[in-house]
């Protein structure tokens, strides 16, 4: 499997831990993805900042708005851009709002790149 569709190839990710946005776009750069950082969902959003990619990754807890807070922001817009989600605390209902709030993957922390892959590779065939 090649990494990335070249339909498919900027990420947006968005956390308010340093070390998993440094973490993750590296993982995602060796890959091939061109990546942004964003330490809150405020700052994706300012701007349309969003718009420049074909994928957000969030994490789920932040402070000021959550990650399924913009999933649901980026719906009420219009936006159909995939969106992952990603927490250490996996609760089932926040699974079930993720998942009917359209997001495309639900990823627990600690997770493998490997998962992490299946789920860009999952978000880019819708």
């Amino acid at each position: 499997m090649s990494y990335p569709d070249p339909q498919f190839s900027s990420i947006a990710i968005v956390d308010d831990a340093a070390a998993v946005r440094v973490g993750l776009r590296s993982l995602l750069r060796s890959y091939g993805y061109t990546v942004d950082v964003y330490e809150c969902a405020e700052a994706l959003l300012a701007g349309g900042a969003f718009n420049q990619h074909h994928c957000i990754i969030t994490d789920l807890q932040m402070p000021g708005m959550s990650g399924i807070e913009l999933l649901e922001q980026l719906r009420r817009d219009g936006s159909q851009l995939p969106v992952i989600l990603m927490t250490a605390f996996p609760e089932a209902a926040l699974r079930k709002r993720a998942f009917q709030s359209g997001a495309s993957c639900f990823l627990s922390k600690p997770f493998e790149a490997n998962d992490l892959l299946l789920c860009l590779k999952q978000a880019s065939a819708n």
